[in-house]
C-alpha cells in the first residue's frame, strides 16, 4: 500500500509539472492536486498497517518469494482437499474477483484517462500479488510446523 500511494502521489506530482491538455475533461491541475495527497493518505494508511502488523506476536510469513511462487500449487492443492483449512474460502473467493476484475474489458476507471485509468487495475494487481505472497509465507509456514522431521512426512 506503501508503494501503491508513492506512485499515486508522483503520478499526480508528473501531472501538475507536464501536462498541459484536460484529463477526461478535468484540468490537469485539479487531477493533480487530488492524486498527490490521496497517494500520501494511502502511503500514511500502508506504514501504519505496517507498524501494527509487526507488533502482532506470533510468528509470520516464512519464505523468500520464489519459495512462495513456488508454495502456490501445493497451497492450492492442500486447501481443495481440506488439509490447510486456514485459508478462508472468502480470501480465495476474494482472489477470484480480483483476477477477473483484472482480465474483464469493464473498469471502474476507463483506461481512457491517461495515468488514473490504469491505478485502479495496478491496486488490484498489487493487492492480489500481497495477499497471494502472505497466503503462501502462511502456508510455508504451516508445512513446517507440520512436519514430522524424524520420518520427513507430515505428521496426521
Amino acid at each position: 500500500m506503501v508503494i501503491f500511494g508513492s506512485l499515486i502521489s508522483l503520478s499526480g506530482l508528473l501531472i501538475l509539472l507536464f501536462r498541459t491538455a484536460s484529463l477526461g475533461g478535468l484540468s490537469p491541475t485539479v487531477v493533480g492536486w487530488v492524486m498527490i495527497p490521496l497517494g500520501l493518505v494511502f502511503a500514511v494508511l500502508g506504514v501504519l498497517r505496517n507498524r501494527r502488523k509487526r507488533g502482532q506476536k506470533g510468528p509470520g510469513p516464512v519464505g523468500n518469494p520464489i519459495q512462495r511462487a513456488k508454495a502456490l500449487p501445493r497451497l492450492w492443492k492442500a486447501w481443495r482437499s481440506g488439509k490447510y483449512p486456514e485459508l478462508p474460502r472468502s480470501q480465495v473467493m476474494l482472489w477470484a474477483v480480483a483476477l477477473v476484475y483484472l482480465v474483464s474489458p469493464i473498469d471502474v476507471v476507463p483506461e481512457l484517462l491517461p495515468v488514473i485509468g490504469v491505478t485502479d487495475d495496478a491496486g488490484v494487481a498489487v493487492w492480489l500479488l500481497s495477499s497471494l505472497s502472505i497466503a503462501s509465507g502462511s502456508f510455508l509456514r504451516w508445512e513446517k510446523d507440520h512436519r514430522d522431521p524424524s520420518r520427513g512426512i507430515e505428521s496426521p
